[in-house]
């Protein structure tokens, strides 16, 4: 496509645009002058959809009227309330029903995931990660190594960018998979680096690892509702997200995962609740824990039904929309994105997202000079400032327009 920098482009674009009538459906913040907010932080928390708190009035006016029945006499019962997610959660991320699961948040998944994935042994002791991997990511799997007894020096691998670059090459990872392979006992990624916005490899990376006998999982938290995923079929080992980025449920909402079916009648460690035993006999008290034989396996605890609600209201938006279009869309608003940004004239901000990328644009400042950030947010902008030199952006396709990536880029320009 032919961009053109004027308003009357992005205008024109917004009106052939088959998802424009989402925005409807979403709360946008206002300014204190009454207009709407340029938001373009959902990457790390989704805007509200409107339709959310009929969802939650439904369970509150539940609760008040049926009090502990409601987990069998509720409109939606709450026993088996977080199955009502399933499908849409499978669809999403492209796994078998059996094999997602909403439960949690997502470190604690990640620690479930890694006592079963990660177990070190004399020989096999290593984990690949990113070296700007979330820190949450990096504190769970460090604090997992020395769990088991082993140093941090020793046992992790923090995958870098070559000196001059910001993302992290799919060769190099692979060079160290195979120099490295029969020492690595597990490879955890993010599917889409938090800070620069890189989508990694999937297929690539977990060929290279099945093929020196290593568990391969991902951290989804910035991948989930934002690019296509395929988790079945790349034949992944396990995954964690959060709900709250692009999926809108709600700060610290309920996150999700996935185990792929080949594990679930295995004899995998793992810690254990009641809420993954057996459903048949979970009643009955037994004093031996029998595990659900699918991702529900690894539930602790019977989940929280109004975060649940919140969610289920997201997703009944994706399921309206589907995967496929929101990713066309999303392409289309980065592009455009991109190429404004490269007609301002300047060496004061540079793009360090690569074209494997999803809605996230990362913007590094020259110096790490916050004072950009702050006047655009002074503006109407919010966006995230990521330490020491990041502003990222992230036009998501469900509620954001493409005046509003026009409207960011005068802005900024104006600004810089």
């Amino acid at each position: 496509m032919n961009y053109k920098n004027t308003e009357k482009f992005s205008l024109d674009l917004d009106l052939n645009d088959d998802l424009k009538k989402y925005r409807d459906e979403f709360h946008i913040p206002l300014q204190k002058n009454g207009k709407e907010h340029i938001y373009f932080c959902g990457n790390s928390l989704g805007l509200q959809a409107k339709r959310t708190k009929k969802f939650l009035n439904q369970e509150l006016e539940d609760w008040a009227t049926f009090g502990v029945e409601g987990h069998f006499h509720a409109k939606n019962p709450w026993m088996p309330y977080h199955e009502f997610l399933t499908e849409s959660y499978s669809k999403i991320v492209g796994a078998k029903k059996s094999e997602v699961v909403a439960m949690n948040t997502l470190t604690v998944n990640l620690h479930l995931m890694l006592v079963s994935f990660y177990r070190p042994t004399k020989n096999r002791y290593k984990i690949i990660i990113e070296a700007d991997a979330f820190p949450s990511d990096i504190y769970a799997v460090e604090s997992q190594i020395k769990h088991h007894g082993y140093s941090v020096d020793d046992c992790l691998i923090k995958l870098n960018s070559r000196r001059g670059e910001a993302s992290i090459r799919i060769d190099d990872i692979e060079d160290i998979i195979r120099d490295e392979g029969d020492k690595i006992a597990l490879i955890m990624l993010g599917g889409v680096n938090y800070y620069t916005g890189q989508v990694f490899d999937f297929e690539r990376i977990v060929k290279a690892g099945k093929e020196r006998g290593i568990f391969v999982g991902f951290d989804l938290a910035h991948a989930v509702g934002n690019i296509q995923l395929d988790l079945h079929k790349w034949d992944i080992d396990f995954a964690v997200w959060c709900s709250y980025k692009y999926l809108n449920s709600g700060p610290g909402s309920v996150a999700g995962a996935f185990v792929h079916e080949k594990h679930h009648s295995s004899d995998l460690p793992r810690f254990a609740g009641w809420w993954g035993h057996d459903k048949e006999t979970r009643f009955d008290m037994p004093n031996t824990f029998k595990a659900i034989k699918s991702v529900e396996g690894w539930q602790l605890s019977n989940p929280p039904i109004l975060s649940l609600a919140a969610i289920r209201a997201s997703l009944s938006i994706f399921d309206e929309v589907g995967m496929e279009r929101l990713v066309v869309k999303s392409k289309k608003l980065t592009d455009y994105l991109v190429f404004l940004l490269s007609t301002i004239k300047t060496n004061r901000i540079q793009i360090i997202t690569p074209k494997e990328r999803g809605c996230q644009i990362s913007i590094r400042v020259k110096n790490g000079n916050k004072a950009l950030f702050d006047a655009i947010m002074a503006q109407g902008v919010i966006a995230d400032w990521r330490a020491p030199d990041v502003i990222r952006v992230a036009p998501v396709p469900l509620y954001n327009s493409f005046s509003d990536v026009f409207k960011f880029y005068r802005i900024l320009k104006s600004s810089i």
